[in-house]
């Protein structure tokens, strides 16, 4: 008796990779906002800017 392939296999694949995918540009998203943007596409006045000037001294990336 051979068992077949199911096709939901390959879905939950392909979830898995768009779902990795879509954490790593969150990652990556995060990373730039808090480690080199400084607030520059801030439309929230200094809050932004204080909030990820916060952020990286908590990552203990350097920033003065």
């Amino acid at each position: 008796m051979a068992i077949a392939h199911s096709p939901s296999r390959a879905s939950e694949s392909l979830a898995t990779v768009l779902i990795t995918v879509g954490v790593v540009l969150l990652a990556l998203l995060t990373l730039y906002l808090v480690g080199f943007d400084q607030g520059a596409i801030s439309r929230s006045g200094m809050f932004m800017h204080e909030l990820m000037h916060d952020g990286r001294h908590l990552l203990g990336v350097p920033c003065h």
